[in-house]
């Protein structure tokens, strides 16, 4: 628990980041750039102070070139986003997702790793409701039952104790989050020190609900797209895209920051990466993305939706291009499967998040449907500490080619050890499915992708940072008792 001291002190730096958010945003409405300069490099000095020694002098000497670039395209970036969302969300945005998250969060964070010995992650993904007003096609959300709620104590639960851990940001999923309005706002007015965002379908984002949004500033969305209104509706239902539309359209008209989260699949890759969609995303006034390579989750998984390893190589350069400055597209995407290289792999598990379904049970990742501990019964550090979640803290990564991060669709064969032996339970209510019945679905992609994940990853080596490695206790003191064995073309090269 904080001492009284530091949470004296917290509340003055708090004020101080304040401050300061505000004259950045004041700068940039007004067009000063020179003070605007100045903000920028205050923050930068504030982020020396929390990450230390991992915040390199080229790491600093590099965001310092930028933030004095008048040409630097991600500072143009940022300072647009900056200039065009309201000016109280821009305030919480950076209070919240940077100071209270990205710099004061993560060091407490990292203390709390060393002080466990297990993972604590920056974010936890939770479910207010399995509730939700559409049927997608391959979706796996609905395979939890419809009944299943988490109470407001339970996620004020979540979040009060994932605080105390360092996590200061929340995304919710579902079903459809926004079934549960009423309980998520008095939810983020309570915890006003965190950021929370919600992947939606966008059919009961309304007017109201944006006024409200727009006072409070600590919660954006992650709206559900899939590229033009044919292939979009194809798979969520006649009218969804025309919905989402709107949604985007009110979100801009209240200045409220959001993104993107774009499922893409065998059917529908090319829609979702033209440079027409990526367009209108920049009319509509999106700013960011998800994109989530489709997973065979579930009873009712189509795993012909399964993208071939031809469309994810595609993928892979699609987004990196759009990333690159020879590149004028105003959005940035992120991948949440082929950017393991900038995040050491698979993120599962507590390593950076977790999942809570609406039931309470802990899982691993959104796609694993399998668990030891549940938040009506434990805490949230005594579920980081149970034996699945142990099992990721050992055996992360899971490949040392971060094109092959998960071990549920790179390497079934490493989910379906520990399952079995921690003695996770399915925790799908409506039509079970056994970790055999699910990595089966994997096991011939996983196959086929190997040969070009080792080519492409081999072609990039030279681009890439030192490779992540997990050094648990066990590991530093029996190294031959890591969790899992690594392929023998690993080893050799280990």
């Amino acid at each position: 628990m904080a001492s009284a001291i530091e949470n004296v002190k917290h509340a003055a730096e708090r004020q101080a980041v304040a401050v300061l958010a505000e004259g950045l945003v004041k700068n940039l409405k007004n067009k000063n750039y020179e003070d605007r300069t100045k903000s920028y490099l205050s923050i930068l000095k504030l982020a020396q102070k929390y990450y230390g020694k991992t915040f390199t002098p080229e790491m600093v000497a590099a965001v310092k070139g930028a933030i004095e670039d008048p040409d630097n395209r991600w500072m143009k970036f940022i300072d647009e986003i900056i200039n065009e969302i309201d000016p109280q969300f821009a305030k919480m945005t950076l209070l919240n997702l940077g100071y209270e998250s990205f710099l004061r969060g993560t060091r407490m964070i990292r203390e709390n790793r060393k002080k466990y010995d297990c993972n604590i992650p920056w974010l936890i993904l939770f479910d207010p409701t399995a509730a939700c007003n559409m049927h997608c096609e391959g979706c796996w959300s609905g395979t939890y039952g419809h009944k299943s709620n988490l109470s407001f104590d339970d996620m004020d639960k979540i979040v009060t104790e994932g605080k105390a851990l360092g996590t200061h940001l929340y995304l919710m999923t579902g079903g459809e989050p926004m079934v549960r309005k009423k309980d998520i706002l008095k939810l983020i007015e309570k915890h006003n020190d965190c950021y929370f965002a919600a992947f939606s379908n966008s059919t009961l984002i309304d007017e109201e609900l944006c006024k409200e949004l727009a006072r409070l500033g600590n919660m954006t969305f992650f709206l559900s797209i899939e590229g033009t209104p044919d292939t979009n509706d194809a798979r969520r239902g006649e009218g969804h895209y025309a919905a989402v539309m709107r949604a985007m359209d009110l979100l801009k008209k209240y200045g409220i920051l959001y993104g993107t989260s774009i499922c893409y699949t065998s059917a529908n890759i090319e829609a979702v990466t033209s440079d027409d969609f990526f367009h209108l995303l920049e009319k509509k006034g999106a700013k960011f993305g998800f994109y989530f390579h489709y997973m065979p989750t579930g009873q009712n998984a189509v795993p012909a939706l399964l993208p071939t390893p031809e469309q994810r190589e595609y993928m892979i350069n699609r987004i990196r291009y759009i990333r690159s400055d020879a590149s004028d597209i105003k959005f940035y995407p992120m991948d949440f499967q082929n950017d393991g290289e900038f995040v050491g792999g698979c993120i599962a598990g507590g390593r950076n998040y977790f999942h809570i379904n609406s039931s309470g049970d802990a899982e691993p990742c959104v796609f694993i449907h399998y668990s030891n501990t549940n938040i009506h019964e434990n805490s949230i550090l005594e579920m980081l500490q149970s034996p699945l979640f142990m099992a990721y803290h050992k055996g992360q990564p899971f490949n040392r080619n971060h094109l092959r991060p998960c071990p549920m669709l790179e390497n079934p064969q490493l989910l379906r050890k520990m399952v079995q032996e921690s003695g996770a339970h399915q925790t799908n209510a409506e039509a079970p499915e056994s970790v055999e019945h699910l990595c089966a679905k994997c096991d011939d992609y996983a196959r086929d992708w190997k040969p070009f994940a080792e080519r492409i990853w081999a072609s990039q080596k030279h681009k890439t940072k030192k490779i992540y490695e997990n050094y648990t206790k066990e590991k530093r003191e029996h190294p031959e008792l890591a969790a899992f064995e690594k392929p023998a073309e690993l080893k050799k090269e280990a």
